[in-house]
């Protein structure tokens, strides 16, 4: 199926910073960010493909984990992740490359000539 396959490999690169502007939004944990990505419309990112990224944040110290106990269900502590100021920071440059790439991709999907970009500072 060509469709998810391309779906797949776009979402690789956005992911990272969807999940810290969720996280920047309030502090959550796995399951509850995998279910704020689904309700978003990331429906093909499953919550086991969740927690290698957030590993992963963890290690590059964009987030940092903790674990809180669930006062409303009185169950096991869970382990909530919170943004840094390095996250924050990768955050912003995120959502500028974001902003200056959707930009440019609506304008030749709209059928816009990519020398006209250039006057523009696209």
């Amino acid at each position: 199926m060509i469709y998810i396959s391309t779906y797949t490999q776009m979402l690789k690169g956005i992911l990272e910073g969807c999940i810290l502007a969720i996280i920047s939004q309030s502090e959550v944990y796995g399951y509850e960010l995998s279910r704020k990505l689904q309700e978003s419309g990331f429906d093909y990112v499953s919550e086991g493909s969740i927690y290698p990224l957030l590993l992963r944040m963890q290690k590059e110290k964009w987030i940092e984990g903790y674990m809180k106990a669930d006062s409303r269900s009185g169950g096991p502590p869970r382990k909530y992740y919170r943004l840094t100021e390095d996250g924050g920071e990768v955050l912003a440059q995120f959502r500028g490359n974001w902003s200056a790439m959707k930009r440019s991709v609506d304008h030749i999907l709209e059928g816009g000539n990519l020398d006209e970009n250039k006057s523009d500072g696209c």
